[in-house]
């Protein structure tokens, strides 16, 4: 049994929902039980704009296997545009 880890990190973005694009000033990161992946367990990233109600929310589950891959991607991007100088 898993008990569910939650964290919340502000963040500055932009998510795309049913009305268009919305500002997202928070994610919500957790590991628990996921609503639509077929694993026991995920990791579930919510990035919202609470101020713009329920709708302002972008919502993916992730396998623990895809979380990891898509952790060391972003690093590898974000090392690749730091080292081409595109970030200051």
């Amino acid at each position: 049994m898993c008990t569910m880890i939650s964290k919340q990190v502000s963040i500055a973005g932009s998510g795309k929902g049913r009305e268009g694009w919305f500002s997202v000033n928070q994610a919500n990161v957790s590991y628990d039980h996921p609503f639509h992946v077929p694993d026991e367990h995920a990791l579930n990233i919510d990035f919202v704009n609470e101020a713009l109600g329920p709708g302002a929310r972008v919502a993916v589950e992730l396998s623990e296997q895809a979380a990891r891959s898509l952790v060391e991607t972003i690093l590898e991007v974000l090392n690749q545009a730091e080292a081409g100088g595109h970030l200051v």
